[in-house]
């Protein structure tokens, strides 16, 4: 029987959706599947925001090292936490059905109902940033960490609500921790919700196996999402959101770090939409990206 390495990271979350992919490959094909967890820096160092360590990079090196290395056949991500630019050795291969893209609040019933002053835990700049747009008397702290270290964090008071994306807490097995936020109040991460499957280029014979996984939709969603991610050379400290849609259509923001400036569009050509985003964009955004 053909045995499959599939590479994860050690998360909870990691391991459920290596899990998931894990499951279809043997329904699909009826091959053997070793999960293999690898640990990553991202994992290991919690105390500081990624942009400051390395960025989406922590997440993958170490996996890329195994794939390339022959440790292991393929690697599960959440496609939020791939960098923009892969190696040319590295191919996304297939892409899960995407789930909800939505984040949720937890620690109040909305935004508005969060009290004057109140404090947010989040490592995510896009969040903070959309936070403080709607609302600049909040106080943003740093919160990283699996999905259960930032809960633990909020029970323990260091913070009075977190956002966490809902795609993770569904696979999670908890689909009504917090309150949904509606994607005309905010916007999410490109390629939130998002399981990809990577193989090595090269190496055709995992990559034909793995296509039975492939959902296209999301596939070519995700794609036009990290094309505009590509096009602006946005990095770990920009926040930007986006959302693409089966029509081809894309809807994309950027903010000053502050919330303080804010800029949007819509647009079927990736780069196209980042020459428009970036045209109308202030300084203090436009310092943000690289482009």
């Amino acid at each position: 029987m053909t045995l499959i390495r599939l590479g994860t990271r050690g998360s909870p979350l990691a391991l459920v959706q290596a899990g998931m992919v894990r499951d279809a490959l043997i329904a699909g094909h009826g091959v053997d599947v070793e999960i293999v967890i690898i640990k990553t820096t991202g994992d290991v160092v919690q105390d500081r925001p990624l942009a400051e360590i390395g960025g989406k990079a922590l997440w993958t090196k170490e996996l890329d090292r195994a794939l390339l290395g022959g440790e292991i056949d393929c690697a599960v991500h959440s496609m939020k936490d791939v960098e923009t630019i892969r190696p040319a050795a590295i191919t996304i291969a297939a892409m899960l059905p995407r789930e909800d893209v939505r984040d949720r609040l937890i620690g109040a019933a909305s935004i508005a109902d969060l009290p004057v002053g109140a404090t947010i835990g989040t490592s995510s700049p896009r969040r903070r940033a959309q936070l403080l747009r709607m609302r600049p008397d909040l106080k943003v702290v740093m919160f990283r960490g699996n999905v259960d270290t930032r809960l633990a964090k909020l029970a323990a008071g260091e913070a009075d609500a977190t956002l966490l994306a809902a795609a993770g807490l569904a696979r999670l097995g908890r689909p009504d921790v917090g309150t949904a936020i509606e994607l005309d109040v905010m916007l999410p991460a490109p390629a939130q919700g998002a399981v990809g499957i990577e193989a090595r280029t090269d190496d055709g014979a995992t990559r034909a196996l793995l296509e039975i996984l492939d959902h296209p939709p999301t596939h070519r969603c995700v794609l036009a999402e990290r094309a505009l991610l590509a096009a602006l050379q946005a990095g770990c400290h920009s926040p930007v959101a986006a959302l693409a849609s089966d029509d081809g259509m894309i809807r994309a923001e950027l903010f000053a770090e502050d919330g303080s400036a804010h800029v949007s569009g819509w647009g079927n050509d990736p780069a196209m939409l980042a020459r428009d985003l970036l045209a109308r964009a202030p300084d203090t955004i436009r310092e943000l990206f690289a482009a």
